[in-house]
């Protein structure tokens, strides 16, 4: 029998964004607790981070995570325009919603937003981060692999073993299948009870094909980050490969990079008890007492066109 997996108590609420659209945000543990943030990728939900989520929960974190405009439960864009600085906007005020700095992890497309946010924004809006397999430049045939995959269904599925079967075929690494219950709540069911994957169809023709004029952007965001920074390599991915760590860990000199081996692009999903373990020891640090927290900038925020 398919059980929902969560057994701390769960607060789902809906925080405004600037332009009025509905985010989908979902908070586990103590109120009071540190937090952090979760950003999933691109074409994920929150769902994406549950297990993690609950991990650090019962580890005394109070763990969040969201859906990106476009995905998920969070609203979908009338013109079915999406542009990145909307994203970077919404992930700084669901960050600011917190009372604190959070440490935020963020996946793929999370992660490029936290680059952003994180290397545009006085005062430091992050305590610190922790990119899962993104790097200011990627490696573009992983990329593009990835979105064949979101192309190749336009009429979605007939039923849930079919789709399960297509995430299979992409994702033959992942050591465990995902259950009927959490393929559930990445597909919604139109009017004919065709299944679709939870997220706009619009995304592909916006922020899909936005990115890589970016790249210059982000990297010199990347130099402007003056907080902890992990990054969390698949040994097996095609998104991220030891030239663009390279590259990143020159331009960011004081961040940390440690690579769970047999995983890939999707690492938290591929192995989630790995990738939680690997970001273990720098939580860890942070929980010190008397870690500092981010030093504080006067002035403003600067943010991508």
């Amino acid at each position: 029998m398919d059980v929902k997996w969560s057994v701390l108590p769960v607060a789902v609420t809906q925080l405004k964004a600037r332009d009025g659209l509905s985010l989908a945000v979902e908070a586990r543990g103590d109120p009071a607790a540190a937090p952090v943030l979760f950003a999933h990728g691109f074409g994920q939900s929150r769902y994406a981070w549950t297990r993690t989520a609950e991990t650090l929960a019962k580890r005394g974190w109070r763990a969040v995570t969201f859906d990106a405009r476009g995905h998920g439960d969070s609203g979908h864009v009338a013109d079915g325009h999406y542009g990145l600085q909307q994203f970077v906007d919404d992930l700084l005020d669901v960050a600011q919603s917190l009372g604190q700095p959070p440490v935020l992890v963020g996946a793929s497309m999370g992660g490029l937003l936290g680059l952003a946010a994180a290397g545009e924004t006085r005062p430091d809006p992050f305590r610190a981060l922790v990119l899962v397999d993104i790097t200011p430049r990627w490696e573009a045939a992983g990329v593009e692999r990835m979105l064949d995959f979101m192309r190749a269904h336009p009429h979605g599925f007939a039923s849930l073993d079919e789709a399960a079967a297509e995430v299979a075929a992409y994702l033959p690494q992942q050591r465990r299948r995902k259950d009927r219950y959490e393929l559930a709540q990445l597909l919604r069911r139109d009017a004919a009870g065709r299944l679709h994957w939870h997220w706009d169809p619009a995304l592909l023709d916006s922020i899909a094909q936005e990115g890589e004029r970016y790249q210059q952007r982000l990297l010199d965001a990347a130099r402007n980050i003056d907080v902890p920074i992990l990054l969390v390599a698949g040994g097996r991915s095609d998104v991220v490969s030891d030239t663009t760590i390279h590259e990143f860990l020159v331009a960011v000199p004081h961040a940390q990079c440690v690579t769970v081996p047999h995983a890939t692009h999707t690492l938290a999903g591929d192995d989630n008890a790995a990738f939680t373990a690997a970001i273990g020891p720098f939580l860890r640090t942070l929980e010190v007492a008397g870690s500092p927290m981010p030093r504080t900038h006067a002035a403003g925020m600067r943010g991508l066109p």
